[in-house]
């Protein structure tokens, strides 16, 4: 939905300059109008080219106007768009101006592939101890993972536990190999038979419970009975409607429908869930493993569990 005469005007339209200065000499308005992702501004900034930016900063009210707590450079900043923010810094825009918990532009490019992009000024705090290791350990942590195909994956983290603790509290029997071979052949021939087996695997940090095929891993009746006295993120990874998370607590939900490894951070969050959301964009799983404290080593725990088990029947949903 776009207004004030940005009707029509996609994400992919903000590098196009012969496009954008015609809408805007056409008299659209330069500082608002555009649903999504934001004013023109912001959207340049996160889709666009520095070329569109230069069109637009001479037209705009003001090049640090907010928009969900964030200015344009901000979301350059967090979109990976370095020459995008050297654009907007360039027009006035200010680097460590205060914003969403205390991560100005400037203090959250230090955790960018770029953190050489603005002179740090006298006074101004560099990333803690804390939040360098975040940095570090996403990059090792997504790099062991990779990319693989996880389209209807079912997934639970859970920080603290191991494998043959997971199995007790679910109550779960060993599924035999012959008998999970022959399911594995086609699991959507009985698939309802399918989604009561699950995989279970020690990782450093607690264990994983993976599905590859279906949702029951994250499902609150599984997750609440992991999470006793612990910490559980849940995935499933919907082919419908995308990647759709949870965090659970001691038995308890905090957090139910998420979007992890997506969409934007809320002015809102903690500042350390600001710097998990910037840093596993797109790692729906990685994000997941990372807020359970799971450090996996690569893939296999997800995709080739070493443990298979059948869960009673009951009621998952509840």
């Amino acid at each position: 939905m776009t207004t004030a005469g940005w009707s029509g005007v996609g994400w992919q339209d903000w590098s196009d300059l012969k496009l954008i200065r015609s809408r805007l000499d056409a008299g659209a308005d330069p500082n608002s109008g555009v649903f999504y992702p934001g004013p023109p501004l912001h959207s340049a900034a996160e889709y666009g080219s520095p070329a569109v930016i230069r069109e637009l900063v001479g037209r705009v009210d003001d090049v640090d106007a907010e928009y969900q707590g964030r200015t344009a450079l901000w979301a350059a900043v967090f979109a990976n768009r370095p020459d995008n923010a050297r654009a907007l810094v360039a027009a006035g825009a200010r680097p460590w101006r205060q914003m969403m918990a205390g991560w100005s532009p400037g203090r959250l490019s230090l955790a960018t592939p770029t953190p050489d992009l603005f002179d740090v000024p006298d006074g101004e705090s560099g990333l803690s101890a804390a939040e360098a290791a975040a940095v570090a350990e996403a990059r090792r942590l997504i790099a062991a993972l990779g990319d693989f195909d996880y389209d209807g994956l079912g997934l639970a983290c859970v920080a603290g536990i191991g494998s043959e603790e997971a199995i007790h509290r679910l109550e779960a029997v060993p599924v035999a190999d012959e008998e999970l071979e022959e399911m594995m052949e086609d699991v959507f021939e009985n698939f309802d038979e399918a989604l009561a087996v699950v995989g279970v695997t020690d990782v450093s940090g607690g264990c994983v419970v993976t599905q590859p095929w279906g949702y029951t891993p994250s499902t609150p009746g599984v997750t609440k009975i992991l999470s006793r006295g612990t910490v559980c993120y849940g995935l499933y990874a919907n082919p419908k409607s995308g990647n759709q998370g949870s965090v659970t607590r001691d038995g308890v939900n905090e957090a139910w429908d998420t979007h992890p490894g997506g969409g934007d951070p809320s002015s809102d969050d903690p500042a350390e869930e600001i710097l998990a959301t910037y840093l596993y964009q797109g790692k729906a799983i990685a994000y997941c493993c990372a807020g359970a404290g799971l450090r996996l080593t690569d893939d296999g725990a997800i995709t080739d569990a070493d443990t298979w088990v059948r869960l009673p029947d009951r009621d998952y949903w509840s």
